[in-house]
């Protein structure tokens, strides 16, 4: 299994920050708006709720054949936890840099999607097919799908899941529209 454990994520975190910082100030990293060439073996997080669990346990296992190194954000089980825990979770290590590219999952994907969405730089799309998995890409370079469990099926979701890792963002004039979108959101940070 391909599994980073919260150890080597730590200092993997903590090696980006002192690369990234100078004596007195905090760094303000942005890996999440870094380019994840498409096409590579990458790391994924991944994470769900209850409702999302046996799906996660099925993404996990495809992102694997793919060849891809997943960290496992959680839950760990059946049992009711809040979504946005893990949602968060997982956006943090696409912000941060650990994670390439970000899925989390519960049961109707609405609610970790907005979690997720909270987290500067990152840009994550609910995705119910191909075309809005590639559109999510290509015009909007998202960096974490969020997928409903109660809404989809296992091949729509292998289908979403590889066009969302293999489509590339568009730039020109999306990578302007992308752009309004950070300065959106740098109003409401103090990187603003």
């Amino acid at each position: 299994m391909n599994y980073i454990s919260e150890t080597d994520i730590r200092n993997i975190v903590q090696k980006v920050m002192a690369q990234t910082s100078t004596p007195g100030q905090t760094a303000v990293a942005r890996p999440a708006d870094q380019p994840c060439a498409s096409g590579k073996k990458r790391t994924i997080a991944v994470g769900s709720d209850h409702g999302g669990y046996d799906l996660k346990t099925i993404v996990i296992a495809y992102l694997q054949e793919m060849g891809h190194t997943v960290i496992d954000c959680g839950t760990h089980s059946k049992e009711a936890v809040d979504y946005p825990d893990f949602a968060f979770a997982v956006a943090d290590k696409v912000r941060q840099g650990i994670a390439c590219r970000g899925i989390v999952i519960d049961a109707a994907g609405i609610g970790s999607c907005m979690a997720a969405n909270k987290v500067p730089g990152v840009r994550a799309a609910m995705c119910v097919d191909y075309a809005t998995a590639s559109n999510s890409r290509e015009h909007n370079n998202a960096n974490v799908l969020s997928l409903g469990a109660g809404l989809l099926g296992v091949n729509q979701v292998k289908l979403i899941i590889k066009t969302f890792l293999e489509t590339d963002f568009g730039g020109g004039r999306h990578a302007r529209r992308v752009d309004k979108i950070t300065d959106i959101e740098k109003k409401f940070t103090k990187e603003g």
